[in-house]
């Protein structure tokens, strides 16, 4: 057997009333696409951050060993000295410096002490030209969305003298095509001798790239199975996730749908900072009563600008066009008149934008409706310690309490906080976009079974995706769009990944 480039031996780390790692084994050769699989909370992201020196060493117990050598990182620049190069799910960039400032941020190019723009823009367009991302060196990090953010990331990453690149959910935030670049770019690099891990929730991908797969469950290791033997059938991996089967992806329902609630109507929206350029063009869908509807589309046709410029104007500038709801015109030119008149909207980015991190769960769910729990103008504790007590119950959100801080839940704890904030606001047309980035297959099941429910009950539900599959066994309609405009309409019967992408290449100009 080929000597290990890393070799973790049980790995134990716990935070307050949480036991994260409990005796995890990992090890990985060199030139080895390693998985690392679990549900959210299994302990995938706590590992990584040990082995980077996130959590320096000291405050977990076991042992780390990288080319032979016993290794005692205390931050991550001890891990980068030795070519170890983590990509963390939350996204590590200075928002308004330029792609090539963070892409050399700490590693600059100069040439006798003044930086080098020259070299340093050179460098970022090979750079990003690896990834796959056709945008300006000079461009700032906040006018680009959240997949290409991704994108800039790796190719910070790729700029190191890496060994041994960890990405978690690298491709959570970009679309098929993108994702399909990316594995192609891990297997260039492993061709090159350089190891991977990767964590990810999508098994499929996982199957193309990965040597290995390690399933962690509940803080321990599971098993390490070898892709090289043969293929690992995805019920395998998954029945080793959860710890049970998984007869079905999608919740079985039988679809009420009555008279139409929610309209947009003739909606037009122009860049928030590019005030001459339309991104939105003229776009109308409606959603009845009782039905989910689902918006496909590649990443930059606008799915993410419409939800948002819709929900109280919160993207856009010059937006024109009209919102009804049950038949009469409805002012949402504020976030405030938009949850007033009950449309809520649940972000794509839940670190940046659904959440305060820093407070706990009690708190987070009160955000969006704060008359909800208040006496007079004041915040009543208790009332809204029951709130949240309640969501935390029916959501089956997994922490220590609700006065627990959302930064130390796992992603899909942290979505169905999110999904509990704005049901709190009783909405009647709810928006969610990517609601299950990120997430493992059996938190997606609640997440859907969720989702079923509250249009079992009549809400109205917009669902933005880059999954197909997803749209597939959701939606009852699926609308596409591309290029800032409506495209294609299937319903439920009638739709199929084929006929959905062939409405986006034959419209695209």
């Amino acid at each position: 057997m080929t000597e290990a480039l890393l070799e973790m031996h049980d790995i134990r780390k716990e935070f307050p009333g949480v036991k994260a790692l409990d005796g995890v084994d990992l090890r990985v050769r060199p030139g080895e696409i390693h998985a690392v699989v679990g549900e959210n909370g299994a302990g995938k992201s706590t590992l990584m951050k040990v082995l980077s020196g996130v959590y320096p060493s000291g405050s977990y117990g076991g042992e780390i060993r990288f080319a032979g050598q016993s290794c005692a990182f205390e931050d991550i620049a001890d891990s980068e000295a030795l070519g170890i190069i983590i990509i963390h799910q939350e996204l590590a960039l200075v928002p308004l410096l330029s792609i090539a400032e963070n892409m050399f941020l700490g590693n600059e190019q100069h040439r006798y002490g003044v930086i080098d723009a020259g070299t340093t823009f050179a460098k970022t367009r090979a750079l990003l030209k690896k990834v796959g991302l056709d945008e300006s060196p000079a461009t700032p990090v906040t006018q680009l969305g959240v997949g290409k953010q991704q994108l800039v990331e790796i190719a910070k990453a790729l700029s190191k003298d890496v060994r041994l690149l960890i990405l978690d959910e690298p491709t959570a935030s970009l679309n098929e095509s993108d994702s399909d670049a990316l594995l192609s770019l891990l297997l260039e690099l492993k061709s090159h001798g350089i190891a991977c891990i990767l964590i990810s929730h999508k098994l499929n991908e996982i199957s193309k790239v990965a040597d290995a797969i390690t399933v962690l469950r509940d803080g321990r290791t599971v098993e390490t199975l070898d892709c090289r033997k043969g293929p690992v059938s995805e019920d395998h991996v998954i029945r080793s996730m959860v710890g049970r089967e998984m007869a079905d992806r999608y919740p079985k329902r039988t679809p009420d749908i009555g008279e139409t609630v929610f309209e947009v109507r003739d909606w037009s929206v122009y860049h928030e900072v590019h005030a001459d350029r339309q991104v939105i063009k003229n776009v109308a869908f409606h959603a009845r009563r009782g039905e989910i509807v689902g918006i496909a589309g590649l990443m930059g046709a606008g799915r993410t600008e419409l939800a948002m410029s819709v929900f109280g104007r919160s993207y856009g500038q010059r937006i024109t066009g009209e919102v009804r709801l049950n038949g009469a015109p409805v002012d949402v030119s504020t976030v405030q008149k938009a949850i007033g008149h009950g449309i809520a909207y649940v972000t794509e980015d839940r670190k940046g934008l659904g959440l305060v991190l820093e407070e706990p769960i009690r708190e987070n769910i009160s955000l969006a409706n704060l008359p909800g729990v208040a006496n007079r103008g004041v915040i009543d504790d208790a009332r809204e310690h029951g709130v949240a007590q309640e969501f935390r119950r029916s959501l089956r959100i997994r922490c220590s309490s609700v006065m627990q801080k959302v930064v130390n839940l796992s992603g899909g704890n942290q979505q169905k906080v999110v999904l509990g904030k704005w049901l709190f606001t009783n909405p009647e047309v709810l928006i969610l976009d990517e609601p299950t980035r990120g997430i493992d297959v059996g938190a997606k099941f609640e997440i859907y079974t969720l989702v079923a429910k509250l249009a079992a009950e009549g809400k109205c539900i917009v669902m933005i995706s880059s999954e197909m599959p997803e749209l597939l066994g959701m939606c009852d309609r699926i609308c596409v769009m591309n290029e800032g405009r409506f495209v294609g309409e299937f319903t439920a019967a009638e739709a199929s990944q084929e006929k959905i992408m062939r409405a986006i290449v034959t419209s695209s100009y």
